[in-house]
């Protein structure tokens, strides 16, 4: 489906369902070098089961128009403008590494209108290597590669991901390339990793955000390890949010290194009441 968010043609995949604005609904966010087809299992399950889905590709990103973001502030301003867009009052926000960052800072920015908060391989502070920022801007490919190595944990996905066989490290490197050249204008490789290093918002996010808030981490994520959330969890209780954590034993690539356990953390906890006040 397109809508129309900031004057600019934005893709958001529904799973395979048409578009109901009065179910509920929940936002998928991709990271750095992503697209919407990381929630390949995820979105149409939850399509299929009772939830409205939008899984954004990101301006800029593949099959959407416009700027790409260069800070996390910008992209948690549009999805503000992509709830406007679709007519949603209230959504629930899912969020994988740079996009966890979007997420949590647009459960902050419209707190009213965030039913549910899903972490998935999140830190905070999400610093970057200064080698690896350098190598997306002048060898991407080398950057991606490295990316790749240390994001995986599996050689091959499990069956209800994306098929038996499927080769998750040249899956990735090819969804890497893809992302790359659809925006011959901007590095978005380069601009994501910056705008994940600079962010310096997380701790405040946490504190002025509202709703119940889910953690997926990956006990051997190597770019976002689970002690790098610790404080963000310390934040999120201290601020008397409701807070859940489930750990899977995989890397960087929840999603389809453990497609299953990710999913039902999901579901089960999407389909809990909001903890919002009246």
């Amino acid at each position: 489906m397109e809508l129309t968010v900031n004057g600019a043609r934005t893709y958001v995949y529904t799973g395979g369902k048409p578009f109901d604005a009065a179910r509920p609904t929940v936002v998928m966010i991709h990271g750095v070098l992503n697209d919407h087809s990381v929630w390949a299992l995820q979105s149409r399950y939850l399509a299929h089961h009772g939830f409205n889905v939008l899984a954004v590709d990101l301006p800029g990103h593949c099959r959407s128009q416009g700027e790409a973001p260069a800070s996390v502030e910008a992209a948690a301003d549009f999805v503000g403008a992509l709830l406007d867009a679709a007519g949603v009052p209230q959504a629930a926000l899912v969020g994988h590494s740079w996009g966890s960052l979007i997420a949590m800072e647009a459960a902050a920015l419209f707190p009213e209108r965030i039913s549910h908060l899903v972490l998935v391989g999140t830190a905070y502070p999400m610093k970057v290597s200064p080698a690896l920022i350098q190598a997306s801007l002048e060898e991407p490919e080398k950057a991606l590669r490295m990316v790749n190595v240390f994001s995986r944990s599996t050689l091959a996905a499990p069956p209800s991901a994306l098929g038996p066989g499927t080769w998750v490290f040249g899956a990735g490197m090819a969804l890497g390339r893809r992302v790359l050249r659809s925006n011959p204008a901007v590095n978005v490789f380069h601009r994501g990793f910056v705008a994940c290093d600079s962010y310096a918002g997380g701790e405040a996010a946490m504190q002025n955000g509202r709703c119940p808030v889910l953690f997926v981490l990956g006990s051997t994520d190597q770019m976002t390890p689970p002690k790098a959330a610790l404080g963000l969890i310390d934040a999120a209780r201290a601020a008397g949010r409701t807070v859940e954590v489930t750990r899977v034993p995989v890397g960087h690539h929840q999603m389809t290194e453990a497609p299953d356990a990710t999913l039902f953390a999901l579901r089960d906890f999407l389909q809990r009441r909001s903890a919002l006040p009246a």
